[in-house]
């Protein structure tokens, strides 16, 4: 590592340590990544102090990971893992190149959490998608309608305890070998080859 590397890692810890303080949340562990873990009840309040407070005006994208021992199609985490969903969001700002990704965990069984919307209007896609395709509820999102699935379906695709049909005919790939390319004599070399075609 040069000693610029250096001073840009610790350019990074000091604004994550920053950032943390003002919102009232923890630093994750990242790589060259500001990730900030609130918990959901203050969620809304400090997604707006980043807005506010830190000038991180700039909603990019919000998402959710579910997180589950229970796998219905495929195998199961090589970890336990903590059952619970994650909701993931990066915000940034535009003078600097300064981006944010928040973290906070949900009851796997009941997630709720307040809406976003009226401190990052941009979230509004976003919430919709995750709560259609994870069940997630956004309080007071003003329009919590279906993005693509008709409203008579039934259940959350991207749930892993979700069965999804195409898996119980092709099985899910799980852990891909990697395979060395023809003619290179190294056992670590990646193939560019598709194995099922």
């Amino acid at each position: 590592m040069t000693d610029s590397q250096s001073d840009a890692a610790i350019a990074v810890d000091d604004y994550a340590a920053t950032v943390a303080s003002v919102v009232g949340g923890s630093v994750e562990p990242a790589v060259d990544t500001v990730k900030v873990s609130v918990p959901a009840s203050g969620w809304v309040s400090a997604l707006t102090a980043a807005r506010d407070d830190l000038g991180l005006v700039f909603f990019s994208w919000l998402a959710g990971v579910d997180w589950t021992n229970d796998v219905a199609v495929g195998d199961p985490p090589a970890e336990e893992v903590d059952q619970r969903i994650e909701i993931l969001c990066t915000v940034a700002d535009v003078t600097d190149g300064r981006r944010v990704t928040f973290s906070t965990s949900l009851d796997w069984e009941n997630p709720v959490i307040d809406s976003l919307v009226a401190v990052y209007p941009g979230a509004n896609w976003h919430e919709r998608e995750t709560a259609e395709m994870l069940g997630v509820e956004f309080l007071g999102h003003p329009d919590p309608g279906h993005l693509y699935l008709p409203d008579s379906f039934l259940g959350n695709p991207l749930r892993k305890s979700y069965k999804l049909l195409s898996r119980e005919v092709k099985p899910w790939p799980g852990t891909v070998d990697v395979e060395a390319m023809p003619g290179v004599d190294d056992d670590d070399a990646p193939a560019t080859e598709n194995p099922e075609a």
